[in-house]
């Protein structure tokens, strides 16, 4: 490859992103507002879960149990139902999301020493947010139960001491804020869909301006072709990255614990993955509208379905994970979620950097060739 002609590709291409101020503004304002709507938006915490009461027994003993709920702030008690038909009425109308039943003669049950039990109602709707309260409700429930079966007086699940004491300790997450998981994702995701796009109607611009002709008739070398608009838009690429990860530190408060090093090298083999992509789409449709839908079908789709970034990839089916090892977001998401959680080192993601480096040369090499054909014809 000659360096010289890369380099007038390059200030080509240079030149037209400047000239199109609005495109050029709109490719660095989108990752933004992306990143702020969606960091905002999503957040896997449940906490202060609309609830009702109904208390069949009015005893000290369900008071305790109420109080033990009350005092919990994944709970947040709406009010105390006089029958079941107001928890079903609440429920329909998605005012509450749980119904607790405590029924009558629990509190005797519990002074003579023989077993009872509490009905939880729960919307079925939200799936993934009954099942989590579930377990919340659950837990102080056997809390409650663990005092009494002691003889203490009912306290708060904070202060509830079992014979035997779970000392759980969390790693990279202590606080277990959703955001310092779906941050990082995110930015992956948001770094994928937008590199693609930058790059994905360049060459088919090209074909419908008909200077694609011109290009393919001179010396000009398919290799040269590819990697002078690669590094023109590689640099609005770094940009929309800079932005978002320091919104994500500034902003979201997602603590980065790895290497500056480690994180500048896999972003820019990031960028040149999904940039070398997105050419090789532009170079396979002479359409711009073609190359905006194939586009955002091989790069948002994926980076959001089957990057592990919301979905877990070990629960998904035998046929999708493997499709999942074809998508470089999965492996962009691991390298992040190591550098910014856990502070990993180059012994940990270097497998997932080396695909990178590995998934680029195959794809430049692609779109080479695509290229080369259209020469050829």
């Amino acid at each position: 490859m000659n360096c010289r002609r890369i380099r007038a590709v390059f200030v080509k291409e240079l030149h037209h992103i400047v000239r199109d101020r609005l495109s050029l503004a709109l490719a660095l304002a989108i990752p933004v507002m992306m990143l702020l709507l969606f960091g905002y938006a999503l957040s896997l915490d449940v906490e202060r879960i609309p609830t009702l009461v109904y208390d069949q027994d009015g005893t000290p003993a369900s008071r305790a149990l109420v109080r033990q709920f009350q005092g919990s702030r994944y709970f947040e008690i709406r009010g105390f139902a006089t029958d079941y038909a107001a928890i079903e009425r609440d429920i329909d109308r998605s005012r509450i999301l749980t119904g607790i039943v405590i029924p009558r003669g629990f509190g005797g049950d519990i002074a003579a020493g023989k077993g009872t039990s509490v009905q939880l109602l729960m919307d079925g709707s939200d799936s993934n947010t009954s099942g989590i309260a579930k377990g919340y409700a659950e837990s102080i429930v056997r809390s409650f139960a663990a005092q009494i079966s002691r003889g203490d007086r009912p306290r708060s699940p904070a202060q509830a001491a079992p014979a035997v004491d779970a000392q759980i300790r969390v790693w990279y997450n202590s606080s277990l804020r959703s955001k310092n998981y779906v941050v990082p994702g995110l930015i992956a995701v948001i770094l994928m869909t937008m590199a693609g796009q930058l790059t994905s109607l360049t060459i088919a611009r090209e074909w419908e301006m008909g200077t694609m002709e011109q290009l393919l008739s001179t010396p000009l070398r398919p290799s040269e072709l590819v990697a002078g608009k690669m590094f023109a838009y590689f640099i609005v690429g770094l940009a929309d990255a800079i932005i978002v990860l320091v919104i994500g530190v500034g902003v979201f408060s997602v603590p980065f614990r790895g290497s500056a090093l480690l994180l500048a090298v896999s972003t820019c083999m990031f960028l040149c993955v999904v940039l070398f992509w997105g050419i090789f789409i532009s170079s396979a449709t002479r359409s711009q509208i073609q190359a905006f839908q194939l586009g955002m079908l091989t790069t948002f789709l994926p980076g959001f379905l089957l990057s592990g970034f919301m979905f877990s990839i070990d629960t998904m089916p035998a046929p999708l994970q493997a499709l999942s090892r074809i998508v470089p977001a999965r492996y962009f998401v691991v390298i992040l979620k190591g550098l910014f959680l856990k502070g990993a080192g180059f012994g940990v993601i270097g497998n997932q950097i080396l695909f990178l480096f590995v998934f680029a040369a195959v794809v430049f090499g692609l779109a080479i060739r695509k290229l080369k054909r259209q020469k050829v014809v």
